[in-house]
C-alpha cells in the first residue's frame, strides 16, 4: 500500500508557534501535515547564547507535542550532527521525500527566510502559498499605506493612528484621560532604599521535554556564551497565559512609574517577561492589550501604567515590524554615523569594571534578558558612544536575547539605539553621559568610576565617550532643534579640557579594540 499523499504541508518556524494561526483554519488531519525543523545554522549564523537556543528549541518541541496531541501528523526534524545544517536544506530534502501538493505558511519573521524558503519550493516545483498573519494588528500593506511618502517615521503619529483605528483607550474620538501618552509620569527611579520587596515573577521549572533540550544545548553548543541554570521561561500557550495573568495582577500597577528604572541585581523589577512569548507567538498581543485594559477598567491598574504598557505592545512593537519590512533588505547596511569600532569583547563575558554594564551583561548571559532601558541606555548607549559598527551591534543583540527575532531586534538596534538610519525612526540619537545612569539606578554608587568625571583614572567611560561623541558629530547635530542644547554645552568646554577628554576617549577606544575577541572565527553574524 502506497504512502498517504500530503495535500498541504504546513511550514511552522520557531517564531510561529501560534495554535490559532490562519494556516490551521482549513487543516485536515486526513490529508495535511505540519513541518518543523531544528537546524544548527539558526543557532550559529550569529553566536547565539545558550538561553536563546534553548528557548526556541524547547518552545518548538512543546508546540510539536501540542499538535500531535490533536492527532495531527507533524514531520519534525530534531537537531542532529548528521542532519542538514540549514532550514533551506532541510525543507528541500523533505519536499523530495514527502512530495506534498502545496506548501502553506505565514510569512517568516526574517527577510532572509521570506526569500529563501519560497525559492526552495519553486525549485522543487511545489507551490508556496502564503497565508495572512493574524498575530499582528497591522499588516505590511496597512503600514505601507500609513507610511506613504514620508521620509521620516515617528512612533507617536503611528501610535495615534493605530489607537484610533482599533478604538483602544479612546472615547468620542479623543484619548481617554485627555492625553495620548503619560511619559512624564513614567520616568520614575527608586530612591536610596531601592525597589523594596518585589513580587517575584511566576516561574516555570523545566519539565522533561525542556530538560532534554537543555542537555542538548549544553552538549552541542558548549562553546556558546550564556548559562542555563536559571532557565524558567514560559514555553507554551498555557504558561504564557499564566505569565500574563501574573504580570497584570502583581506588576502592571507600578510598571509605568518604574519602567525606566534600574537596580543592581534585579533583572525583572516591574517588567512583564512576556516579550519572548509574544515574539514566538505563544501569546497574542490582542490578548495582552485586552488584559491590561480590563485591569484599568476594574480599577486594578492606573491609566498611566496601562497606557505605557499598551504603547510598547500596540505602538512600538507594531511600528518596528512595519519599519523592518519597509526598509529591508538594505536596513542592515545603514551606518549614518560612520561607526567603525569593533564590539568590545566583554559584551560576551561581562568582564568589565563598569558596574552598570557588568550587571546588564551578566543578567543577559544568565537569563537571555535585559529590560528596554538596559538595552537602550546601557549596552546600546555604550556601543553608540564608542562608535561600534552597527552590524556588529545588531548581530550581538540578535544572538543574546531569548526574545530576539530579526523583525523586532534589527529596527530597535539600528534605528533607535545606534541611530544608524540617520533619523528615519527617531528624531535624535539617544546619547547621554554617565549622569543618566546615576539618575535612573544605583549602579554608580558601587562603581569605581565617577559619572561626573570625564578625565583621569576615575573618569566614567560613558561620560568621556559622551563628550567625545558630541565633538565627533558636532557638524551634524549642533544646529539640530532637538540636540542643540547638548552641543551648546559642548561649546562651553575649554579647549584644553576637551582635548584631554578626546585623548582619553581615543585611548579607551584603542584599548578595547586591542582586547582579544572570545568568539569562534565562524561567529560574526550580520
Amino acid at each position: 500500500m502506497g504512502k498517504k499523499a500530503i495535500r498541504n504541508l504546513v511550514v511552522v518556524l520557531g517564531d510561529q508557534l501560534d495554535a490559532e494561526s490562519s494556516v490551521f483554519d482549513d487543516f485536515d488531519p486526513a490529508c495535511d501535515a505540519v513541518w518543523m525543523a531544528e537546524v544548527a545554522h539558526e543557532a550559529t549564523q550569529v553566536w547565539s547564547t545558550q538561553p536563546r537556543i534553548a528557548m526556541f528549541l524547547a518552545a518548538m518541541r512543546h508546540f510539536r507535542d501540542h499538535l500531535r496531541g490533536r492527532g495531527w501528523t507533524v514531520h519534525y526534524l530534531e537537531l542532529d550532527d548528521a542532519g542538514p545544517e540549514s532550514l533551506e536544506a532541510a525543507l528541500a530534502a523533505d519536499l523530495a521525500r514527502l512530495r506534498p501538493e502545496h506548501v502553506i505558511a505565514v510569512r517568516p519573521g526574517e527577510w532572509r527566510l521570506a526569500q529563501s524558503l519560497p525559492a526552495i519550493c519553486r525549485e522543487a516545483g511545489v507551490p508556496w502559498i502564503p497565508y495572512p498573519d493574524r498575530h499582528f494588528y497591522c499588516d505590511g500593506d496597512d503600514f505601507a499605506d500609513w507610511a506613504g511618502k514620508r521620509r521620516e517615521f515617528r512612533l507617536e503619529f503611528f501610535y495615534r493612528w493605530l489607537r484610533k483605528r482599533e478604538g483602544i483607550l479612546m472615547q468620542d474620538g479623543q484619548p481617554v484621560g485627555g492625553q495620548w501618552n503619560y511619559d512624564a509620569d513614567n520616568r520614575g527611579s527608586f530612591d536610596r532604599r531601592g525597589p523594596g520587596l518585589l513580587p517575584a515573577p511566576i516561574s516555570f521549572p523545566p519539565d522533561a521535554t525542556t530538560r532534554e533540550v537543555l542537555a542538548v544545548v549544553q552538549a552541542r553548543f558548549a562553546s556558546h556564551p550564556g548559562r542555563l541554570e536559571s532557565f524558567d521561561w514560559p514555553l507554551d500557550a498555557t504558561q504564557a497565559q499564566q505569565a500574563l495573568d501574573d504580570f497584570i495582577a502583581h506588576r502592571l500597577p507600578l510598571f509605568g512609574r518604574y519602567q525606566d528604572a534600574m537596580w543592581e541585581g534585579e533583572p525583572w523589577l516591574y517588567h512583564s517577561r512576556l516579550s519572548a512569548a509574544m515574539n514566538l507567538k505563544l501569546l497574542s498581543p490582542r490578548r495582552v492589550v485586552e488584559a491590561a485594559l480590563e485591569a484599568w477598567r476594574q480599577g486594578r491598574a492606573p491609566l498611566e501604567a496601562v497606557e505605557g504598557f499598551v504603547r510598547q505592545v500596540l505602538g512600538w512593537r507594531e511600528f518596528v515590524r512595519g519599519m523592518y519590512w519597509l526598509r529591508m533588505p538594505g536596513f542592515p547596511d545603514d551606518n549614518a554615523l560612520q561607526a567603525q569600532a569593533p564590539l568590545p569583547a566583554f559584551y560576551w563575558t561581562a568582564d568589565t569594571d563598569m558596574a552598570c554594564l557588568r550587571d546588564a551583561l551578566r543578567q543577559t548571559l544568565d537569563h537571555g534578558y535585559a529590560h528596554h532601558i538596559q538595552r537602550l541606555m546601557v549596552t546600546g548607549l555604550f556601543a553608540l558612544l564608542l562608535g561600534v559598527r552597527p552590524r556588529e551591534v545588531h548581530a550581538w543583540y540578535l544572538a543574546v536575547y531569548v526574545d530576539a527575532v530579526e523583525w523586532v531586534e534589527l529596527p530597535n538596534v539600528l534605528g533607535m539605539s545606534q541611530y544608524a538610519d540617520g533619523g528615519r525612526m527617531v528624531s535624535k540619537p539617544y546619547a547621554a553621559s554617565g549622569n543618566y545612569i546615576r539618575k535612573m539606578s544605583n549602579h554608580c554608587a558601587g562603581c569605581r568610576f565617577k559619572p561626573d568625571v570625564a578625565v583621569g583614572p576615575q573618569a566614567c567611560p560613558y561620560t568621556t565617550l559622551y563628550w567625545d561623541f558630541l565633538a565627533r558629530h558636532e557638524a551634524r547635530f549642533a544646529r539640530h532643534p532637538r540636540t542643540a542644547l547638548q552641543w551648546k554645552n559642548l561649546g562651553r568646554k575649554p579647549a584644553d579640557e576637551l582635548a584631554a577628554i578626546r585623548a582619553q576617549a581615543q585611548s579607551l577606544r584603542d584599548a578595547l579594540s586591542a582586547a582579544p575577541d572570545s568568539r569562534p572565527t565562524h561567529a560574526g553574524g550580520g
